[in-house]
C-alpha cells in the first residue's frame, strides 16, 4: 500500500503520478531495457516480473493494481507487456478506470486513456471484441447443430456396455457390493457408473 504522505513523482504536464509496469516471459530475458524506458518516461515506481503473459496470476500486476490511486497513470513500454489479448487488455483497462487511473503505452501512442481520443479507441476495441465473441458463439452453435444432423453425439462417451451395466446392477443389488468397488472393477470413476446406472434405469 502506498504511503498517503508520499505522493510520488508527478508528471510535469499533467500532475499525475506515473507508475510503470514491465514484464518479460522467461527468466533468461532481461528487464533492464523496459525499466530504463519507464524511468525515462518519469515513472516514480516500477513493478516488474518475469512471468509468461498467459498466466492469470501475475503477482506484480496484482500488486500494482492494489497500489494505484485515483489520478495515477500506468505506463507500459508496449501493450503486450500488460495484456495477453484484446479481451484481457479491456478487462485491465476497466479495473484501472474503476480506480480512477489511466493507461498509457510508450509503443502505441494512441493507447492513452488520459485523453479523449485514447478512451474512444478502447471503446471501439471493446465493441470489436464483443463482436468477435458473438461470432465465435454463433459459429460454435451452427457447428454443433450441423454435427447433430450428421448423427454426432455430444457429451461424455458411454464407457459401459448394456451387459456391463446389468452385471454392475446385479453386483449391487444381489451381492451388496459398493459402487466404488464395482467402478474399480470396470475401470471407471464411480461418478461415471452412477450416471450410467441412472440413464439405464
Amino acid at each position: 500500500m502506498r504511503d498517503p504522505n508520499d505522493p510520488g513523482t508527478r508528471d510535469i504536464l499533467t500532475g499525475r503520478v506515473l507508475i510503470g509496469y514491465a514484464r518479460v516471459s522467461t527468466d533468461a530475458q532481461d528487464l533492464s531495457h523496459q525499466r530504463d524506458m519507464l524511468a525515462a518516461a518519469g515513472c516514480s515506481r516500477i513493478f516488474a516480473e518475469k512471468i509468461t503473459g498467459t498466466r492469470r496470476d501475475r503477482p506484480e500486476l496484482a500488486r500494482m493494481l492494489d497500489h494505484l490511486r485515483a489520478g495515477d497513470v500506468v505506463i507500459v513500454t508496449a501493450l503486450d507487456r500488460l495484456a495477453r489479448s484484446t479481451r484481457d487488455l479491456l478487462e485491465i483497462a476497466e479495473q484501472l478506470q474503476a480506480k480512477g487511473a489511466g493507461l498509457r503505452s510508450l509503443g502505441e501512442p494512441w493507447a492513452d486513456t488520459t485523453t479523449p481520443a485514447g478512451r474512444m479507441v478502447l471503446i471501439v476495441f471493446g465493441g470489436i471484441a464483443e463482436f468477435e465473441r458473438s461470432l465465435i458463439v454463433e459459429r460454435t452453435r451452427r457447428g454443433r447443430e450441423a454435427a447433430k444432423r450428421r448423427g454426432v453425439k455430444f457429451g461424455p462417451p458411454t464407457r459401459l456396455s448394456a451387459a456391463q451395466l446389468e452385471h454392475a446392477r446385479e453386483l449391487i443389488e444381489r451381492d451388496g457390493r459398493s459402487v466404488s468397488d464395482i467402478a474399480a472393477l470396470f475401470g471407471v470413476h464411480r461418478a461415471t457408473l452412477y450416471r450410467a446406472l441412472a440413464r439405464a434405469a
